[in-house]
């Protein structure tokens, strides 16, 4: 039982540093090129200088998704903070890392675009998932998504929040995908264009 869970952890502890060595690699990269266009030049005298890297904080992001942990803050304070401080010695607190989170947005979407995307194989599928922002009998009360989010119908029920379009090929790996409002059609001609752009073969 013990040597299990030495093994499982080496694996845990092998894996993040993995995932950090790919998205340092990417950061870099990132901040090369955005230098070389004078875009980086004014968020950095925007914001005050971060003790944790945007590489360390994709990482987190990336690595919450491998746990069973049902929220970022369990994983965050749980795991990340009492476990995992070898691996993140500057860490921050909760807040503050909620605050940064959106600030590394731009770098995230990138390197799903340019490192994590699949390759089309002939075989496609698409679908679509709700991701609700609130309970229905909140929503005249959420401020956060009140200009941005609406209500849509699933399988479940209605619901307040946006609708995630994916496609991927018959390996489970991710293709394209889109964010819209939650009453945008399944089948609207603008999100499947832009979908299966680049995509060949049979789409189910």
């Amino acid at each position: 039982m013990h040597e299990t869970i030495l093994y499982r952890g080496y694996c845990f502890l092998s894996r993040n540093t993995k995932i950090f060595c790919i998205a340092d690699d990417f950061c870099k990269e990132f901040e090369l090129e955005t230098d070389k266009t004078g875009l980086s030049e004014k968020s950095k005298g925007c914001h005050r200088q971060c003790r944790m890297s945007i590489s360390e904080i994709m990482t987190i992001l990336i690595c919450f998704h491998f746990d069973s942990y049902r929220n970022l803050c369990h994983y965050y304070t749980f795991l990340v903070k009492e476990h995992l401080a070898d691996l993140f010695p500057n860490q921050l607190s909760y807040n503050r890392f909620l605050e940064l989170e959106a600030r590394v947005s731009v770098e995230m979407m990138m390197f799903l675009q340019i490192c994590c995307f699949g390759r089309c194989t002939g075989i496609s599928f698409i679908d679509s998932t709700c991701i609700p922002v609130c309970h229905n009998k909140r929503i005249y009360r959420n401020k956060v998504f009140r200009n941005y989010a609406t209500r849509g119908k699933s399988t479940m029920g209605w619901y307040f929040g946006f609708k995630l379009h994916l496609i991927c090929n018959e390996r489970g790996e991710i293709l394209n995908f889109m964010l819209t409002k939650a009453n945008v059609d399944d089948r609207d001609e603008n999100v499947f264009n832009r979908l299966t752009d680049n995509v060949f073969g049979k789409l189910f």
